[in-house]
C-alpha cells in the first residue's frame, strides 16, 4: 500500500501560529470518498461501438479524499467524516488515507453491506469524462451534527439545500471554505447557496462565478461575491485566478503555470487545499494565489485525483529546477520568492511518491 506519512520530510506551515489551546485538527472535512479508476493517454474521446486503449490506468480514493489527500500532504492535520463501504474497495480507500496520508478517521465509519461509490474518469486532450455509480450509505448521517473544533473546514455548497453542520463549525469559530458544481437547475441563485452566509471564503470557476452574479467579466463576478462572502476567488482555468477580499479591498492576479497536463482529476481540490494553506498560515493574498495555482499545476502531471497531489519535495523540486533555467523570466521567478523561506534544504530531492496503483490489491516487491 506504500510507505506512509513517516517517511516524508515533514513540513508544517503553520508551526509559526500554533499555540496551546488550538484545536487539534486543522481542517474539517465531510462528504463521500469513491474508489476513482482513472484512463489516461486516450487519444480521444470514446467512440460509440467501438473500444478504446488506454495507454495508462490508476485506482485510488476519490470524491472527498481529493481534497483530504491535498490538505494532508501539504501538511495540515485533517480530520474526514465519511462512510466507507465495508468491500475491498472501501478497505483500500480507508487504508490509503488513514495509513498512507495519515488522514484522522475516527469520526468516519464503515458500513456493513454497503458497496462503495465508484467513478470512472477517462482523461484526453487536458479535459475528462467521468461515469459514477453508488447508492446513498444507509441514513444515519455519516457526518457529526456537531462537528470538531477546527481551524477550517471546507464544504461543496449544493443549490437549495443547507448543510446544518457548516452553520455549527461557523459558530464555533471554524473559517468555512466553500466551493460549489455546476447548477443542473439552471436558476444560478445565489439566495439558493443558503450556507454562503456561514463561510469566509467562495471559490468558483469563471462560469459559476459569472452566472451566479450575472455578469460577463470574471473580475467583475469576483468584486460582486464579495458582496456575500468576505473573500471571492474565481479561477479562470489557463488564465490563473483573480481573487478580492472585500474586507480591505485588496486584490490579486496571479498567471497560470503552464504545463502538460496528464490528468486534470481533482486539480480543482488541490488548488483550493493550497489557498486554504496560504490563509490558514496568513500569507498575502497573492502569495495564497501563486501558491494555490502551483499546487494544482503539480497535480495534473501525475494520473489520479488523491495520490496525484503534490507535497513539500515535488514543491522544493520545482522551486529548485525553475530557477536553474538560465533564460527564466525574473519578474516571473520573484513571484514565487516566498517559497524560500518555506523549503527547508532537506527536502529538494523528492522521495518516490504514493501514485495511483494499477491495479487494487497488487503487491509491489519488497
Amino acid at each position: 500500500m506504500g510507505d506512509g506519512p513517516h517517511h516524508q520530510p515533514h513540513v508544517d506551515p503553520l508551526a509559526p501560529l500554533r499555540a496551546p489551546g488550538d484545536p487539534s485538527c486543522d481542517v474539517y472535512l465531510t462528504g463521500t470518498v469513491f474508489l476513482d479508476i482513472i484512463f489516461t493517454g486516450l487519444a480521444s474521446a470514446p467512440v460509440r461501438g467501438t473500444e478504446s486503449w488506454a495507454r495508462g490506468m490508476g485506482s485510488s480514493p476519490g470524491g472527498v479524499a481529493n481534497m483530504a489527500a491535498a490538505l494532508a500532504r501539504l501538511g495540515l492535520k485533517t480530520s474526514l467524516a465519511a462512510a466507507f463501504g465495508d468491500d475491498h474497495y472501501g478497505e483500500y480507500c480507508w487504508d490509503e488515507l488513514e495509513r498512507g496520508e495519515g488522514i484522522d478517521l475516527s469520526i468516519s465509519r464503515r458500513v456493513s453491506g454497503w458497496h462503495s461509490p465508484v467513478t470512472v474518469s477517462m482523461a484526453y486532450e487536458g479535459e475528462r469524462t467521468m461515469v459514477s455509480h453508488g447508492h446513498e450509505p444507509p441514513p444515519e448521517e455519516p457526518a457529526p451534527a456537531c462537528p470538531p473544533r477546527a481551524r477550517a473546514a471546507v464544504a461543496s455548497l449544493t443549490p437549495g439545500r443547507r448543510a446544518p453542520w457548516i452553520a455549527e463549525a461557523a459558530k464555533q469559530g471554524t473559517r468555512v471554505f466553500a466551493d460549489v458544481g455546476w447548477d443542473d437547475t439552471g436558476a444560478w441563485d445565489l439566495a439558493g447557496l443558503a450556507d454562503l452566509e456561514h463561510c469566509e471564503a467562495f471559490l468558483p470557476n469563471a462560469q459559476e462565478a459569472m452566472r451566479y452574479t450575472g455578469t460577463e467579466c470574471p473580475r467583475a463576478a469576483a468584486h460582486a461575491l464579495t458582496e456575500h462572502v468576505p473573500l471571492a476567488v474565481v479561477t479562470l482555468g489557463a488564465d490563473g485566478a483573480y481573487a478580492v477580499d472585500g474586507r480591505t479591498g485588496e486584490t490579486a492576479a496571479v498567471p497560470a503555470i503552464a504545463v502538460e497536463a496528464l490528468d486534470p482529476t481533482g486539480a480543482g481540490d488541490v488548488f483550493v487545499a493550497g489557498f486554504v494553506t496560504g490563509t490558514l498560515a496568513a500569507w498575502p493574498l497573492a502569495d495564497r494565489l501563486a501558491f494555490a495555482g502551483l499546487t494544482a499545476a503539480l497535480s495534473v502531471q501525475e494520473f489520479g485525483g488523491s495520490l496525484s497531489a503534490p507535497g513539500w519535495a515535488e514543491i522544493a523540486a520545482w522551486w529548485s529546477r525553475v530557477q536553474s533555467y538560465e533564460d527564466q523570466d525574473p519578474a516571473a521567478l520573484s513571484r514565487y520568492a516566498f517559497l524560500e523561506r518555506l523549503v527547508p534544504e532537506e527536502c529538494v530531492e523528492p522521495w518516490p511518491r504514493r501514485r495511483a496503483v494499477p491495479t487494487i490489491g497488487f503487491r509491489r516487491a519488497t
